[in-house]
């Protein structure tokens, strides 16, 4: 401990119990004995010396801050993301502090106590991959910073990734490449990192293509990996979990139901609830429930298999376009994640999360369809009384739905292929008379 309170400092591991350890200067991102993923460890026997009280008081102090960094939900808490980071080493957009939605209308239908939308999505660049960016730009300036010979920053993307590595490396002033899957991201998602000034590789491949690719060229060029295989990402993801928590007045729900692709985020959240819980800022586990697109559902088959292993698919076309994934990096990660929380893997089908979108945005959301997938999962979890009534579930919303503009207008025409829209409401089209709008606003309540 020094003269000004305990250092906190946290490095590299194996994350499939080898005895690695490695600075988190270094570039590596799986274990050279056994090729697991790593993950980054903290020193919890140090952050155990500040009391859980006090934890609580800091995090609400910095909460209510105006300027970076503590404005943001991440750096707020930077002692649980890179501890040793120079403050004039992080780049943040102010990430986090977001909405917490109760969605009342819904839970009664379902007969949930409370649910709750963790709204990710409104975020600097629309998605909570902005939570995990910070932290991996952040480490990449101070990595440069210390003459780390790294030329720029690449990932494969189905959308959102690109546009948080883009929007963070313009920050920083540092090069970033994007590997998208061509005419699978929607126009939105792809004019972001073309606006942010990134290289974008638009490529005739899948997003399982494009991250091999990815992961082949910045093992030797002197790029930076930025997928969610790189355990820095996971650092500011946790802190999803942390907010939510923060939210409720630490008292975590009974369920979180977290929309499922590459399977960082649910590996990440499950890392917030167990730090959390290892230093007293709340006293229980949520259950977590994963759920996944029906046309890419690798974790749920595995699932249904008892997790035996992971056969990667084909993904097929899928509204849920950034969960499009077959070959899930952090399947091993979230497994055990989910073991340890006593979690579940639910599908939706297409139409089952379209119409599950259109029900939520009837309460003033705007849902993306990774989101529908969510609920409509959380609707049969309850329906099969998996979920019990009178439970409390936060659901965590991953993106803005203004991202997915074509989906919400497809849905309303009806023209989405294999949904049948519940909820379609097209304008009425009328004479431009003062009785016919007197007809159709007739029946308002």
């Amino acid at each position: 401990m020094s003269a000004q309170g305990p250092v906190f400092r946290a490095e590299y591991a194996c994350s499939e119990g080898c005895d690695f350890r490695a600075s988190l200067l270094e570039v590596v991102y799986r274990c050279p004995r056994c090729e697991g993923l790593l993950e980054v460890r903290h020193d919890v026997a140090a952050l155990r010396t500040v009391p859980a009280e006090e934890w609580r008081r800091r995090f609400e102090s910095r909460f209510g801050s105006a300027r970076l960094p503590d404005g943001s939900g991440v750096w707020g808490k930077r002692e649980w993301a890179y501890p040793q980071l120079p403050v004039e080493d992080i780049v943040s957009l102010g990430e986090g502090r977001v909405p917490l939605k109760p969605l009342p209308r819904m839970a009664s239908e379902l007969g949930l106590a409370a649910l709750d939308l963790k709204e990710c999505g409104v975020s600097p660049t629309g998605s909570f991959k902005d939570w995990g960016m910070t932290v991996l730009v952040s480490a990449v300036k101070h990595m440069r910073a210390k003459g780390v010979p790294l030329r720029a920053v690449a990932c494969a993307s189905t959308g959102d990734t690109s546009a948080a590595l883009s929007a963070y490396c313009a920050a920083a002033g540092i090069p970033a490449v994007v590997f998208l899957p061509r005419d699978k991201v929607s126009l939105a998602q792809l004019v972001q990192p073309i606006a942010n000034g990134a290289r974008v590789l638009s490529l005739d491949t899948d997003f399982d293509g494009c991250m091999r690719l990815v992961q082949a060229v910045t093992a030797d060029t002197g790029l930076y990996l930025a997928n969610s295989m790189n355990s820095l990402r996971i650092e500011g993801q946790k802190m999803v979990a942390v907010e939510l928590c923060q939210d409720l007045g630490w008292d975590p729900p009974d369920w979180v139901v977290i929309p499922g692709g590459n399977l960082g985020n649910a590996s990440a959240l499950g890392k917030g609830f167990e730090l959390m819980l290892e230093l007293g800022l709340i006293s229980r586990r949520p259950r977590i429930a994963v759920a996944q697109a029906q046309r890419a559902n690798p974790l749920a088959r595995a699932f249904r298999g008892g997790f035996q292993e992971l056969v990667p698919m084909q993904a097929q076309t899928t509204l849920a376009s950034a969960i499009q994934i077959g070959n899930p990096v952090s399947f091993r990660r979230a497994v055990r994640i989910l073991e340890a929380f006593d979690g579940v893997v639910e599908e939706a089908t297409e139409s089952e999360l379209a119409n599950a979108a259109a029900r939520a945005d009837r309460e003033g959301t705007f849902t993306c369809p990774q989101t529908g997938v969510a609920l409509a999962a959380l609707e049969k979890l309850v329906a099969q009384g998996v979920i019990a009534k009178g439970a409390r579930v936060a659901v965590v919303s991953t993106a803005h739905g203004l991202k997915f503009a074509d989906f919400k207008v497809g849905y309303h025409r009806g023209t989405l292929a294999d949904v049948a829209s519940r909820y379609a409401n097209p304008p009425v089209a009328l004479p431009a008379t003062l009785a016919a709008v007197r007809e159709a606003l007739a029946d308002l309540g």
